[in-house]
């Protein structure tokens, strides 16, 4: 089971909300709320990873990334929305004790933002770098 530590951010924004359950629906592979979120021409790219097109290339690019190791944790630290472009920023903790931390910026189908039609994702593993004093 997947601990999710939401942002404050999402208050009384829908669009933000959106986002942010999208966010945590791509953590936890739950493909059933994330084939409502997207469009079916889907465009997600893995930034130094991969490019997804469509909602089968997604989901097979889904369960690729998490096959190797689950999402233990993922927090949620801010959340933002404007017209038709929403970001998420946070981290992930995997099982097999490694840690992201993450951008993610959505392109939403209208500004309504009740669909996304692109997926732009940034990851840096957290423990790349030796600790600056």
């Amino acid at each position: 089971m997947t601990k999710i530590i939401r942002s404050e951010d999402c208050g009384n924004s829908p669009k933000n909300k959106f986002v942010e359950n999208i966010e945590i629906a791509i953590a936890k592979n739950d493909t059933e709320f994330l084939l409502s979120a997207i469009d079916s021409d889907i465009h997600w790219h893995i930034i130094g990873q991969k490019s997804a097109q469509g909602t089968n290339e997604f989901l097979e690019t889904l369960t690729g990334i998490f096959q190797s190791s689950e999402v233990a944790e993922i927090t949620i630290n801010h959340v933002m929305t404007h017209g038709k472009a929403g970001s998420v920023n946070g981290s992930r903790k995997h099982k097999n004790g490694k840690t992201y931390q993450f951008c993610t910026v959505y392109e939403f189908s209208n500004a309504k933002g009740t669909s996304v039609k692109e997926i732009t994702h940034y990851a840096i593993e957290s423990n790349l770098y030796p600790k600056v004093k």
